[in-house]
This record gives structure tokens, sequence and C-alpha cells, in this order.
């Protein structure tokens, strides 16, 4: 398929940036994402729209939460300038999945199943090093420098309290548009706890298939 339109949906933890990476050089495709696209678009002007500031910008300096509907524009602004892409982080939840409908025709969802119980693993695990900033895994990464396996630190985003709670938003908003997109017969489930280069045959084959 030339240039694809794809969504990349799964929980914290599922894989989407690693795979929408092989996605983006494979295919020739934007990595489309929420956070990329409002940094990219923080000076558009939204004067237009009933909203507290004039540009996202003014939301971001002030630690507020973009609305809803700056973030629908921004995302239509990001995919109108794509020949294809991958979308990544939106839509977070039904309304959004509504808006999108109108934005754009996807070619494909796809969705990153991976289990609870393994999700947490993968997230708990991850510990930081604070004097580079790379990330590493107790079980599936670790630094092969004894030095360095002293020094790494817990995230306070990756601690067992934090993740629960992300997952539990994660299941309240966003499982009602795998919900949504299954209904419609567009999702595309793909088998998100082998290792990731397995992963990325089933879901290159799945986006061949659907061409």
């Amino acid at each position: 398929m030339a240039q694809p339109r794809i969504l990349i949906l799964g929980a914290p933890g599922a894989g989407k940036g690693t795979q929408s990476a092989k996605i983006t050089a494979e295919f020739d495709v934007d990595h489309v994402t929420t956070g990329d696209a409002l940094r990219a678009n923080k000076d558009m002007d939204i004067s237009d729209m009933d909203t507290e500031y004039d540009t996202p910008r003014a939301y971001m300096e002030q630690g507020e939460l973009v609305p809803d509907e700056v973030v629908n524009a921004i995302v239509d602004e990001a995919l109108s300038q794509a020949s294809g892409f991958v979308l990544d982080g939106y839509p977070r939840n039904l309304e959004q999945a509504e808006e999108l409908e109108g934005m754009t025709n996807l070619d494909i969802v796809l969705y990153l199943d991976v289990s609870e119980e393994e999700l947490i693993n993968r997230l708990t695990g991850r510990r930081l090093d604070p004097e580079t900033d790379e990330i590493y895994h107790l079980e599936y990464n670790p630094p092969e420098d004894p030095e360095v396996e002293e020094r790494l630190v817990q995230r306070d985003d990756d601690t067992e309290e934090t993740v629960k709670e992300r997952l539990r938003v994660f299941r309240e908003n966003t499982e009602p548009v795998i919900d949504y997109y299954e209904e419609q017969g567009d999702l595309e489930r793909v088998d998100g706890e082998q290792a990731p280069d397995e992963v990325w045959e089933d879901v290159q084959a799945t986006i061949e298939d659907a061409s």
C-alpha cells in the first residue's frame, strides 16, 4: 500500500511508539502524534473558537489541558499536510473518534493487544539513568555496565500505583474507541505480547493485506 493512512491504538506500554517508527520507515509516511502536532502548531490562531486563550501555547504555558476542540483542529491540520500517516495518541475518546471520521478516511486501524499483567510488568520494570536520560528495563533491556545499573532510578510515572491509574484511564476513555472500530469492522488486532520483531512482522503483513 503506497503511503497508507493508519491509526494505531494500544494501552500505555503496548509498543505503539516502536511500531510507529517502523511503519514510518517502511511505508514512507508521517508519524503524527498529538504531542508533536501540538508543539508544531502551538501558535495556531484559535481566536475564532469559544476558548479561554487564543493559541494552544497559552494553555501549554499555563500547564492546562488543551480543550478537545483545539486538539481536533490541530490533528486535522497535521493530517491535511500528510500524504500518508500513522496516527498515534488520537483519538483518546469516542467523541474524538467521531471527529476523526470527518477529517480523513483511514485505510486501517491497528490495535496492539497486550494483557494488563504484561503492561504492568513492562511499565514498572522501566528504569532511568539520571546521568544520560537513557531508559532501560530490568528484564528486557538491562544495562551491561554494573555502574550504570547501580544509579538507575524509577520514574514517578512508572510506579505500580501510577501505572494502574494510567491503565484505568485508558480503559475508561479509549476502550470505547476500540469497540467503536471493531463494531464497524475496521479493527485489526495484533498480538502485542510477542517480541518486537515478531509484532512488526504481523503489523507489516496486516498493512500489506489491507492494500
